[in-house]
């Protein structure tokens, strides 16, 4: 079954959930309209607080390489603590 999350009529798949890291209501509480535009929000965990990021699909005119989805395992390693628990959502339209 899929998990569906609602956030301002803009809908979202959680389309990965490394080692627990979604937490619903954590994600509804951090994701402002700042993250509206992108194609994924990418939450992970640091110092037990939710840290988001916005990633675009590969082919979005918006993309730059460093919010491209394709580099997500690149932001993973490089970027958050090793081992974090972390989640991704994608925007949906139903």
């Amino acid at each position: 079954m899929k998990n569906i999350v609602c956030i301002n009529e803009i809908k979202y798949e959680i389309i990965e959930d490394y080692k627990g890291g979604f937490v619903q209501s954590e994600f509804i509480d951090k994701c402002t309209d700042y993250f509206y535009d992108f194609d994924y929000v990418v939450g992970d965990w640091a110092y037990d607080k939710l840290r988001l990021k916005g990633f675009y699909e590969d082919n979005n005119k918006k993309a730059k390489d460093i919010n491209k989805i394709s580099n997500l395992k690149n932001y993973i390693s490089n970027s958050c603590a090793y081992g974090c628990k972390y989640f991704v959502a994608k925007k949906i339209n139903i």
